[in-house]
Order: C-alpha cells, then structure tokens, then sequence
C-alpha cells in the first residue's frame, strides 16, 4: 500500500509512540493514500510543507476499517474517547458516555485502523449529531462531504516496522493551504443545505437511539 504523510518535516523513519494522544484514534502516524490531500495537510498552518511518501507492506497486520467491519456509532464512541472538547453538562455529554459505553470497540489488537478523518468542519457535524440537531441518516451524509476520503494510522510497532520511506515532495502553502480552506468552505457550504432539508419520519436521532437503548448489535442503519 502507498501512503503518505503531510506534514512541515521530511519524516525519514517515523517513531512508534508518537504523536498527539488526542488525535482521531489516538497515538498513531495518520496517513492518506491520496496524494493531494496529504499537501492540503503539510500546509494546515499556512507554511510550506512536505508530502513524504511510504510503502505498508500490510502482510500478516491487523487491520480494522471503521466504514466498512462497523458502524458510524461506533467510530464516534472512538472519537469521543480521544478528541477533546465535548460541550460539559449537556445532552452532549451524556451521549458521549451512551457511546462509550455501548458502542466502543477495543482497537488495541489492531496494527492499523482505517476510518473518516474529522477534520474542523467534520468535527462540528459530529457536535451537532451529538447535540441532537441533526440525524443519524444526515451525519453519515454529511461526513462524505468534501471528499476528504478514508485515514490510515499505523498503531502497532509491527505496522511501523513494516513501514518504508520512498521519498517526498515539497509543497507550496500558497498553493495547498488555499485549496485546504476551500476543501473546507465547500463542505460546510453543502452542509448547511443539508442540515435543514426536510426530515425522514425513520430518522434516527441521538435521543432516539439513547432512549431506547439501542445497543450495537440491535442498530440497523
């Protein structure tokens, strides 16, 4: 598998255990196998950057691909296990521990998790699911917008070890950045006529799903 990593430094020989514990899935080395999305990532501070380029011999490795072995609650109790800012004292927070506590799953077995990058927009479509304002139905809608595609993270020493630096690419922030925050601006542009369309009568909505207890092996979406 060909993969890359968008960010300000040429990263030879990524280190296992590094990186920010409040990322989407947590500890990991976050990657794409889209090329161009990876040069929208190097430059997220509007400062040029690097593309680095990788080969993942995935032989004999674990993985788990969120969007398709489960279901998109159960990538949100993920989420809201490791991303910070989760509004306090409000139906928010007792649907992040609904979540957890009924839809998380134990990613530690697997070398490598496939899943939707939450990016800023995305981040708030996932608030506002969480905050009851929008479906079930629309989220999963709604985190197709901007084509941000699937993230690959590496979680496991062995998915490190198997990893192999090709090469890397410089790139332009005055280029990238700009075609970041377009890539956003669209999203949220679609987002917001989505949002207020008119509502499916077997539309699912957090209450609903908390009200009735519906655990994961009795979600059908």
């Amino acid at each position: 598998m060909t993969i890359y990593h968008g960010s300000e430094n040429v990263i030879t020989k990524p280190i296992f255990g590094g990186g920010n514990s409040q990322n989407d899935y947590g500890r990991g080395f976050y990657c794409t196998e889209d090329k161009e999305l990876s040069k929208e990532w190097a430059c997220k501070r509007d400062t040029d950057g690097f593309s680095n380029c990788y080969e993942l011999n995935t032989n004999g490795l674990e993985i788990c691909n969120l969007n398709e072995d489960y279901n998109i609650l159960n990538w949100l109790a993920l989420l809201t296990k490791y991303r910070g800012y989760w509004q306090r004292k409000s139906i928010a927070e007792e649907a992040k521990n609904f979540l957890q506590e009924n839809y998380l799953i134990d990613i530690s077995e697997f070398d490598v998790i496939v899943g939707y990058r939450a990016d800023d927009s995305y981040f708030s479509f996932v608030q506002d699911f969480i905050m009851g304002t929008i479906s079930l139905q629309k989220l999963s809608m709604a985190m197709k917008l901007g084509d941000l595609n699937d993230q690959i993270v590496l979680k496991s020493q062995r998915a490190f070890e198997q990893l192999e630096f090709v090469g890397y690419e410089k790139v332009e922030a005055v280029k990238y950045y700009h075609e970041m925050v377009g890539r956003d601006k669209k999203a949220r542009k679609a987002y917001l006529e989505l949002r207020p369309a008119t509502s499916i009568l077997d539309e699912v909505y957090i209450l609903d799903i908390m009200r009735g207890g519906v655990s994961d092996d009795k979600l059908r979406i």
